[in-house]
């Protein structure tokens, strides 16, 4: 490992656009090869900490929470990842060829589905040679276009179940959602021709209904406000289930200051509950019909300290810790606050108050963690976004990333 990042410090100090337009090319051709290699003994090591239940170690259930956690990667990756590594242990060929970095990590995510358990059942009872298939998509994903790699594959499992039963329609349905730093959103859903029937159908009458003469919006447009009225009706008819003892709701904090100040836009004053930065001016739009709660994280306003005679958290302490804590706390693990409880880092049974100080968002499993030998300390001296550290049972600290454990 020290010789591979020597090498890749070494690079990093040459100038790529000082060479003709020939030699910058090979220079991509043959970096996309070392990174296929590279992805390829990551998907390998990764296979081998997904096969031993090492995220333990660090207090993760599985190696996919600690990719996300640790390797700060998004869902789709850190599932995708874990998913290669076990589908390459049934494909040798392509694993090899992934490996000479022939193969790229993309393509073995594609090819993932025709090794799943289904997939080698359904081959073994029709006594499949596996070896062939290894072979043969390893040969179209060396040598064919991306889109072709996916056409064969998507035919062998259709292969596989030519007269099956009727799928379950619900198994292929998948909605993911990216929020971007400005704290707007972009998204992609696959549905089922049922479900996309019901959508399209929720959709189109709320954008018929609300097309007013000299409408310019685009038919992209029209759907998007039409999703965001769909939710703005479900959220208003109070419905929806629960969220951690309350309705559903838009939860935006403000300075009661920049709140009040009319005059102002206030750009970035403002924060939702899942965590997006918006201006006053559109807070005290949506102030227009909501309900407006004081909250006064200070000795003289909302008292947060209620003492021992109330052991569960009060709902105002709660959106306190909320409001300090984000997510929980546990080192790697970001779940958001509605899937959090509010632990007593002193426990109640043992003195430990109801209050602000002695709270910390922590996920059921962690929670669970927390009860059974890790723990959890807060350091008001450090910077803001690390003043929570995770401790093992053994006293150990677990720390994220390359530099902190180097460091440590």
């Amino acid at each position: 490992m020290g010789e591979l990042q020597s090498g890749l410090d070494a690079l990093a100090e040459e100038d790529p656009s000082a060479l003709p337009a020939p030699q910058q090319l090979e220079r991509v051709a043959s970096l996309l090869a070392d990174c296929n290699r590279l992805d390829a003994q990551l998907t390998r090591a990764v296979r081998a900490c997904d096969r031993s239940g090492a995220a333990e170690c660090d207090g993760i259930k599985t190696m996919q929470a600690w990719l996300r956690g640790h390797g700060r990667l998004s869902p789709a990756a850190a599932a995708r990842l874990v998913r290669s590594g076990r589908a390459l242990e049934h494909l040798p060929a392509v694993a090899a060829a992934f490996a000479e970095g022939a193969v790229t990590a993309e393509q073995v995510a594609v090819i993932a589905p025709a090794v799943s358990d289904e997939a080698l059942a359904a081959a073994a009872a029709q006594d499949v040679d596996l070896g062939e298939v290894d072979a043969a998509l390893a040969t179209v994903a060396a040598t064919q276009p991306f889109q072709r790699l996916g056409e064969v594959v998507h035919r062998y499992l259709d292969a596989l179940e030519p007269d099956g039963p009727e799928p379950d329609p619900t198994e292929g349905r998948r909605l993911t959602i990216a929020k971007h730093a400005d704290g707007s959103i972009t998204g992609r859903f696959d549905l089922d021709a049922v479900g996309g029937e019901k959508v399209q159908a929720a959709l189109e009458s709320i954008v018929q209904a609300s097309r007013p003469k000299g409408d310019m919006r685009t038919c992209a447009q029209q759907q998007a406000d039409a999703l965001v009225q769909l939710c703005d009706n479900a959220l208003a008819q109070g419905d929806l289930p629960f969220l951690r003892t309350v309705k559903p709701h838009v939860v935006v904090t403000i300075d009661d200051e920049d709140l009040a100040d009319t005059t102002s836009t206030g750009r970035g004053t403002a924060e939702t509950g899942f965590g997006a930065r918006i201006s006053a001016a559109r807070t005290r739009w949506l102030a227009c019909d909501g309900i407006i709660s004081r909250m006064v994280i200070d000795p003289d306003g909302l008292p947060l300290d209620v003492g021992r005679e109330k052991r569960v958290v009060p709902p105002h302490i709660r959106r306190a810790v909320e409001r300090r804590d984000r997510h929980c706390v546990f080192a790697g693990c970001y779940a958001p606050t509605h899937w959090c409880d509010v632990h007593h880092r002193l426990e109640w049974i043992n003195g430990g108050r109801t209050s602000l100080e002695n709270s910390a968002l922590l996920c059921e499993r962690h929670h669970t963690k927390v009860h059974r030998g890790f723990r959890v300390e807060r350091d008001d001296t450090a910077p803001p976004g690390h003043r929570w550290r995770t401790y093992r049972p053994d006293g150990t600290e677990i720390l994220i990333g390359p530099s902190l454990r180097s460091a440590a």
